[in-house]
């Protein structure tokens, strides 16, 4: 599609081309009939006195004395000279060398036997523009009675001046028009360059506030449309500007919250986790109530400290303050040693990690993200759960490696994937069990961006969930 300044202009110039060729048509029309009447009318008014002043002796007999007084008639043609003819019942006459003209017409005759005062035509033969005068010779009879006497006569007179002159006309109007068209041009550009000036304003600062600059503002001149627009756009903006600075300071307000409430949580929590422990220890010892209950805290204890460190490691990521500590390590081992450190050796996790594979990462952020969806897995999900490893070229880009937990439960439901990472989104109806604090997915997707990778979740044909991590290879593959 043309763009609105190419539309402005065709639209200027459809206006300035409709206006310049009615004028010019106009102007041709009205300059045309005037030279071709005025050619007309002088014709017409002389041959009629000529033939009035001119005595025929009736009846006509052909020969050569009517044919001297057609030529003495046709001698005095105005505006061009004329070829004079004369038809009396069967009696052809004429001034030229032909007795009968081929240029008039059977309506003339018509015409004129049916009109005393005689009639004219114009009539174009072989390209040649012709005006045939057709005047009746009569008698007359009374004041107001005219008798046709039988004798009509016919001028033919040639109108090629006329022609020139109508021609000529038509070429000044067309080339009158052409450079109107070509001066309308700078008015087109003028006033097009007017329109589009705020229109590009407008566009400059919706940019501007799509790419967070919220205070952009336009001056606003005038009191047309464009300036009323201009003025919707800024009152716009300042409500923008004025709502998300609010939800802004809502958030902010909501993360250090958080954040506070995380820490203070954190020195009573260590307090606590300590006495659990012991307590735990002398569970045993315990009457089964005591001891049942005894357990239940220190669980739900630790559940407790797990929320407030993943909502602490949440409010770093909201602040932008997670930092990424990258080192050269061998992704296999790394691997290895979070599942020996979580004591998942009992044949619950399965892994395929091929040796020599090193990768720049992060080796703690790269711990959660395997624990997390590990975790995830197994209870979520069902055992046992396999952990696999491989790298892939892309072009363009540099490599990726790529990690998938696989577990053997029953899946994800199609319509949690979509809300699978957010922040404490629980898939029960999809589980076996509902556990966990709802942010350890949330987590291990912050920390994958945070190496600038990607993860997806989705379901296997034969029957379980997967969860795909794929990591920018920064580090050339070693095979050992």
């Amino acid at each position: 599609m043309f763009g609105l300044r190419t539309r402005l202009m065709l639209a200027f110039l459809l206006v300035a081309a409709v206006s310049a060729g009615t004028t010019a048509a106009l102007t041709y029309r009205e300059a045309r009939n005037a030279v071709l009447q005025t050619a007309q009318d002088t014709a017409v008014t002389s041959f009629r006195d000529h033939v009035q002043q001119t005595a025929f002796a009736l009846p006509v007999r052909g020969g050569e004395d009517m044919e001297a007084v057609l030529r003495d008639i046709a001698r005095k043609g105005k505006p061009h000279p004329w070829v004079v003819f004369a038809e009396y019942g069967s009696v052809r006459a004429s001034s030229g060398e032909n007795p009968v003209s081929t240029v008039i017409t059977p309506e003339l005759r018509r015409a004129a036997r049916a009109n005393p005062h005689g009639s004219f035509e114009r009539v174009v033969k072989d390209g040649v523009p012709y005006l045939t005068i057709a005047m009746p010779t009569v008698f007359k009879t009374g004041p107001d009675s005219l008798l046709p006497s039988g004798l009509v006569l016919y001028a033919v007179m040639r109108m090629t001046d006329e022609q020139v002159n109508v021609d000529a006309l038509l070429i000044a109007a067309r080339d009158g028009a052409l450079p109107g068209l070509a001066v309308a041009l700078i008015p087109g550009l003028i006033a097009a360059r007017s329109v589009l000036r705020p229109v590009r304003k407008l566009s400059q600062a919706a940019r501007n506030m799509g790419s967070g600059r919220l205070d952009t503002r336009i001056p606003v001149r005038g009191r047309d449309e464009l300036a009323d627009l201009a003025r919707t756009f800024n009152e716009s903006a300042g409500q923008l500007e004025h709502s998300v600075r609010e939800l802004r300071e809502a958030e902010e307000r909501a993360r250090r919250f958080a954040s506070d409430v995380s820490h203070e949580l954190r020195t009573p929590l260590a307090g606590m986790l300590a006495v659990t422990e012991v307590l735990d220890e002398d569970a045993d010892h315990l009457d089964p109530d005591t001891a049942r209950a005894v357990r239940l805290v220190s669980a739900e204890t630790g559940k407790l400290a797990v929320l407030v460190e993943d909502l602490m490691e949440i409010s770093r990521f909201d602040a932008r303050a997670a930092e990424l500590n990258l080192d050269e390590v061998d992704v296999a081992e790394a691997i290895r040693k979070t599942v020996h450190h979580r004591h998942w050796t009992d044949g619950r996790v399965r892994t395929d990690l091929p040796d020599g594979i090193r990768a720049r990462l992060d080796p703690r952020r790269f711990d959660i993200v395997v624990a997390n969806l590990v975790g995830n897995a197994l209870r979520h999900g069902s055992a046992p759960v396999t952990v696999h490893l491989r790298t892939e070229a892309r072009s363009p880009g540099p490599p990726v490696l790529i990690t998938e937990v696989r577990d053997s439960g029953p899946g994800i439901r199609p319509a949690s994937l979509p809300h699978i990472f957010d922040r404490f989104y629980k898939a029960d109806a999809a589980r076996t069990r509902s556990a966990g604090s709802g942010l350890g997915l949330a987590i291990t997707r912050e920390n994958v961006k945070l190496h600038g990778g990607t993860i997806r979740a989705g379901n296997l044909s034969e029957g379980g969930a997967v969860f795909t991590v794929e990591i920018p290879l920064h580090a050339e593959e070693a095979v050992g």
